[in-house]
């Protein structure tokens, strides 16, 4: 196992073609190697003072952790949120196969 700067974003998304969109454009751009979508699933949050429900889909992406900023803007360009939530986890331990490829599939910021 090795501990590269390896990060797992997490994007919740209303509607799984806007995940699609997301996915493709940072796969393509070289912002993240890998897209996974995940839904749909119910969450329940609160805007603006009221309680809300809704359906919707979790995008990960699977980048260097300096990436954080073009994959920042690759969702505020597709994404219809006000505030859409984009979590960076970091990686404590990637497989070595695995971590080579994604730095071999991406362009770090």
């Amino acid at each position: 196992m090795s501990e590269p700067a390896l990060t797992l974003y997490r994007i919740t998304c209303p509607r799984q073609r806007i995940a699609r969109a997301i996915a493709d454009e940072a796969v393509e751009s070289r912002a993240a190697a890998c897209a996974n979508i995940e839904g749909p699933m119910a969450s329940t949050y609160r805007w603006k003072g009221v309680v809300e429900q809704a359906f919707e889909f979790i995008l990960w992406l699977k980048a260097p952790t300096e990436n954080f900023e073009k994959i920042e803007a690759i969702v505020k360009d597709h994404h219809p949120y006000d505030v859409p939530a984009i979590v960076a986890l970091g990686c404590t331990q990637v497989n070595a196969p695995y971590a080579a490829w994604v730095k071999e599939n991406t362009d770090p910021a």
